[in-house]
């Protein structure tokens, strides 16, 4: 069988689903999608992310180039997260993919729920 290229981590598509593939970085996205947020507006958006994993994901995305880190110099420190552009253009398939999830919320829930009656208990 010949490897697809698509799948090939050198790839395009394989490089795009290492960025959004975590659990927060899609979260993060939609957020920064309503405008420039501060550090505890995000964390307190975004219920359940951890300080340690929202400043990984953060800094991830800033060296992807999708969002761009202000720092005020005032006491005490003032920093701002915006998208760039290319973030900006990023949102609109993250955004889609959140509206298929709550177009189609009550079909997962519902496989998911079978799923567990036909499993046997541990």
């Amino acid at each position: 069988m010949k490897k697809n290229v698509v799948i090939d981590e050198t790839y395009p598509s394989r490089q795009l689903l290492d960025l959004i593939g975590d659990k927060w970085t899609p979260l993060v996205l939609y957020v920064l999608g309503y405008g420039t947020q501060r550090y505890n507006n995000l964390q307190r958006q975004i219920p359940g992310v951890s300080k340690k994993m929202l400043t990984q994901t953060l800094r991830h995305l800033e060296q992807s180039g999708l969002l761009k880190r202000k720092v005020y110099p005032v006491v005490p420190p003032r920093v701002e997260y915006v998208l760039t552009p290319l973030g900006q253009k990023f949102v609109e398939p993250v955004a889609a993919l959140c509206q298929w999830a709550q177009e189609h919320q009550g079909e997962l829930t519902a496989v998911r729920k079978h799923q567990q009656k036909r499993r046997p208990p541990r």
